[in-house]
């Protein structure tokens, strides 16, 4: 077995790993990227491809070249919502306009900055088990055909959804959340596909509710080469993918003829971001810690921030030689007081959600205002309506809703526990110590939502 001795190891060549590994190297400290996929094939994740924008990105990327590289459509204005009970609507966007990607040259350029950045780059391995005395100090794996140990102050695990690295660490004693499940988990699957002639929504993101609880969508890489995908919770019953997308692009006179470039499906995470994800000498980072909006399945921003400040607390940590929990523990408040409470907010109308059938939440839906849609997924998790407008949204709700009048009231009261959740997480402690009391208070507020909606408990 060879043995490799290293500052930092990262586990996974995605967003969050190429971020972490990047910003390490920057710091000077040895770092290497461990991908299982062969370099032809690196960068080649699932997704849906959309992204708002490239400002929220670390600056330890070139971050022009990635645009000019991989975004591909950087004219997004507006959200297409497809209605199967009633008429189609649009929002649109304010300010600054989505973009679509290429996510293959995407990640590509992740993993050259990466190594541009001064981390090594090692394809082709498969990372099979940690090594712990104490707190994890290494991997081993296979690396073409041989095995491999490597050796390291920190591992950052970037592995992600339902990880298997998280499978082989000992968490006994320390706070890192191993309340997961399956259940708070979607299976996603999506084609690239090529049509004939140019797709009217090109400008448009295009959402369209399915049977079960979860939404097809299609993402206009150019206009006519077409991101088409569908996703379902994985503790609803299951959904043959394939088949119901392709029942759907049958149906779209647009994708008559057209051609299948590509096709992938992944696991990703629909639940809040993990309470804590560091343990001594391990972090977790992007869909290996749950960082994806549980609404819409996004984690491109969120996993390049956790990418970035897992590497930047990571160093300071080997830098004062303490890599406890303690140490590590600055990077959970800064993912949790940012995007981490705001997706916690968002992961209460999945909960929500559960509790109805979706002919019910497709009537409710249909009837808010756009602004408040964008709020609820997007960018908020709470909506941002002025007096006036809350109350001629309430008017208008209440008539176009009559009938489910209390499935709209169950979510007006979800919408205010997911401003005092916001709150809660506002709070998170900034020492492990204080970790149990502040759990039990989010904890609290989750009761009430589990009472109002009648919703089986998530975690």
């Amino acid at each position: 077995m060879t043995t490799e001795t290293r500052d930092i190891v990262v586990v996974g060549g995605g967003t969050a790993g190429c971020f972490a590994a990047a910003t390490a190297a920057q710091d000077g400290l040895d770092v290497v990227l461990l991908e299982r996929k062969s370099e032809e094939d690196g960068g080649h994740i699932a997704c849906g491809d959309a992204i708002k924008g490239k400002s929220t990105f670390p600056d330890v990327i070139d971050r022009e070249y990635l645009r000019e590289e991989s975004f591909t459509n950087e004219n997004i204005q507006r959200a297409h919502f497809i209605n199967p009970k009633g008429d189609n609507y649009d929002i649109p966007f304010e300010g600054e306009s989505g973009a679509v990607v290429d996510r293959k040259r995407y990640g590509e350029v992740l993993l050259e900055e990466a190594e541009r950045a001064g981390a090594d780059i090692h394809f082709d391995t498969v990372v099979q088990d940690v090594t712990q005395n104490g707190r994890v100090t290494g991997v081993e794996g296979i690396r073409e055909g041989d095995y491999v140990e490597y050796e390291a102050d920190i591992v950052i695990d970037a592995a992600g959804a339902l990880s298997l690295l998280q499978d082989k660490v000992d968490f006994a004693g320390t706070n890192y959340d191993t309340n997961v499940d399956y259940s708070q988990f979607c299976s996603a699957y999506r084609e690239v596909i090529e049509t004939e002639q140019p797709v009217e929504y090109d400008d448009a993101i295009v959402f369209k509710p399915t049977e079960e609880l979860g939404y097809l969508w299609y993402f206009p890489r150019t206009d006519r080469e077409i991101n088409a995908g569908l996703g379902f919770q994985m503790d609803q019953p299951p959904m043959p993918l394939v088949d119901v997308l392709k029942k759907d692009l049958q149906n779209q006179p647009e994708f008559r003829n057209a051609e299948v470039k590509d096709k992938l499906g992944a696991a990703l995470p629909t639940r809040r971001p993990y309470d804590s994800a560091v343990a001594p000498g391990f972090m977790s980072v992007g869909d290996a810690a749950g960082h994806v909006n549980p609404t819409t399945g996004g984690g491109i921003p969120g996993a390049a921030k956790a990418g970035h400040w897992a590497a930047e607390i990571a160093a300071e940590a080997i830098a004062d030689g303490d890599l406890s929990e303690s140490a590590l523990w600055e990077y959970n408040r800064r993912v949790q007081t940012d995007f981490g409470k705001r997706f916690a907010a968002m992961d209460l109308y999945n909960i929500f959600g559960t509790a109805h059938e979706v002919d019910e939440l497709t009537d409710v839906v249909t009837a808010l205002p756009g602004q408040m849609l964008i709020d609820l997924m997007g960018k908020k998790g709470e909506t941002t309506l002025g007096v006036l407008d809350k109350l001629k949204t309430g008017l208008v709700t209440a008539f176009e809703t009559r009938g489910h009048w209390n499935v709209l009231y169950e979510g007006y009261q979800v919408s205010n526990l997911a401003s005092e959740l916001k709150s809660i997480y506002d709070e998170y402690p900034t020492t492990p110590s204080e970790f149990e009391a502040w759990q039990a208070k989010r904890d609290e507020l989750m009761d009430e939502v589990y009472e109002i909606t009648g919703a089986e408990p998530k975690y």
